[in-house]
């Protein structure tokens, strides 16, 4: 039997710890996140391909608990409509995107947090002063978005008899409030005020000050998996207690003059 150099055993020893080695600092499958692209200071995708807002913030924190780095992290964009869809199918790992917390959606997917309180209001033009409260809104055109809570919420219970044109995005509604094709526009306070405080639109709108209701946004993830819910639940514990969540805070909403809830008690899946 040929017995092999000592040099060529030493080689291939080498080359299978080089491979070993490799294997180890092979690069892992991207996290992949849902957020908005199109709501100022709560997520936003800049010109620049870059991504700001205060759910990117959470969202990216979230992710270094998880053990991911920003440059292993993959942003998809969701729609109000489509959240439940993308977390059934495993699209994304879990949906950060100003996802209100309630039981219609519980029953198709969990949620981690919450970690926000916001306040549905309404945004109108700067020199429109008929609208005051919900109740105006009965001779009156308002645009949301579709499969978000808000024109649910006015028509069922503030104005029904109010006129509602439901679109894709809220952009899209805020061009039309812009161009006089509606009266108003309504989400979440958090979001009105990123649009108002937006670069561009400074003294174009304003916030009525209702709180029409109180949503509790949460992180969704798929249905059962109790596990990634915990570590989530960790984490936004974790980001309040050492400062990150106030940080967060200030920073995106600080410029629209804000006053925003304290940060909630974690109660899902806990």
């Amino acid at each position: 039997m040929k017995v092999p150099k000592a040099g060529a055993v030493a080689a291939v020893i080498a080359l299978a710890a080089t491979a070993s080695g490799c294997g180890g600092d092979a690069p892992k499958e991207p996290l992949s996140i849902g957020i908005k692209f199109d709501q100022p200071g709560i997520g936003m995708r800049e010109a620049d391909g870059t991504f700001t807002g205060f759910d990117v913030d959470v969202a990216t924190y979230i992710a270094k608990e998880l053990g991911y780095k920003p440059n292993e992290i993959e942003f998809k964009q969701v729609y109000s409509s489509d959240r439940e869809l993308l977390l059934q199918y495993n699209e994304v790992k879990f949906v950060a995107a100003s996802y209100s917390i309630n039981a219609k959606r519980q029953e198709k997917v969990d949620f981690a947090g919450p970690y926000f309180v916001a306040h549905q209001d309404l945004l109108v033009r700067a020199d429109d002063g008929s609208i005051t409260k919900g109740e105006d809104l009965n001779t009156k055109k308002l645009c949301s978005v579709t499969g978000s809570t808000s024109a649910e919420n006015v028509k069922n219970n503030l104005a029904p008899k109010a006129s509602v044109l439901e679109l894709g995005g809220y952009s899209e509604c805020l061009v039309a409030l812009q161009d006089g094709l509606v009266d108003a526009m309504t989400t979440d306070n958090s979001i009105l005020a990123g649009y108002s405080a937006r670069k561009g639109n400074e003294g174009k709108f304003k916030l009525v000050g209702l709180r029409l209701s109180n949503e509790n946004y949460g992180i969704g993830v798929k249905k059962g998996d109790n596990d990634l819910q915990r570590k989530i639940n960790t984490a936004l514990t974790k980001m309040v207690s050492d400062g990150s969540w106030e940080a967060a805070v200030k920073k995106n909403f600080g410029p629209a003059n804000y006053k925003y809830e304290p940060a909630p008690q974690v109660t899902t899946g806990s």
